[in-house]
């Protein structure tokens, strides 16, 4: 069972649509003795880092979840899920992340060329640059899609894919039990069903 952690934040009937339609029994919850039960978790977020971060914090599950992380329990981090997982966001200031996987969160302006848009929206190509058991059924140069302003950095070792937006963009991560994707693999069509497929499969 996989559980999708409700803190207030994401889009979690996509999710549950999606990986119900693979054939995962799926949960939305907040219940920390839901999320111990389940054999694997995803967090979701969409919206503002700071936002979310006090969103997480007041839902009373940090600790539980961190918890769980540390036993082993394996965790994917999507969008504004993923860059939870780092160390720092600056975002409107400094906030602290989850710690649970080493690096920072910036603005993606910082990096791409001024006449690029931003948000980055829409779909854009992997490009694998380590091997990933997400990537289990899916292939270098996949298109997956995309909805962000910020992204991660200082994280080369534990990268597993970059999408290019006129500079390269960190789009997935992998530290032992702990995952992250940048882009939505809920609305990245088969390729991210798949992606997701091999997820529930750890």
């Amino acid at each position: 069972m996989t559980a999708i952690i409700d803190y207030g934040v994401g889009n979690l009937f996509s999710l549950e649509c999606s990986l119900s339609s693979i054939g995962e029994e799926t949960v939305i919850t907040n219940d920390l003795k839901m999320l111990d039960k389940a054999d694997r978790l995803v967090l979701p977020g969409v919206g503002a880092f700071r936002d979310a971060r006090e969103a997480l914090r007041k839902s009373g599950l940090e600790e539980g979840i961190l918890d769980l992380v540390e036993k082993g329990k394996p965790i994917l981090g999507i969008c504004l899920g993923m860059q939870l997982l780092f160390d720092k966001d600056y975002e409107d200031g400094v906030y602290e992340g989850l710690g649970l996987i080493s690096g920072e969160v910036r603005a993606i302006g910082e990096v791409i060329p001024k006449e690029l848009k931003i948000p980055h929206i829409g779909w854009n190509a992997l490009s694998i640059k380590k091997n990933s058991r997400l990537f289990k059924y899916i292939n270098d140069g996949d298109y997956v899609y995309f909805v962000h302003s910020y992204h991660a950095v200082k994280c080369e070792d534990d990268t597993t894919s970059v999408t290019d937006y006129g500079a390269p963009l960190t789009a997935s991560v992998e530290k032992g039990n702990v995952f992250g994707c940048q882009f939505h693999p809920e609305k990245s069509g088969e390729v991210g069903l798949s992606i997701l497929k091999a997820f529930v499969e750890i």
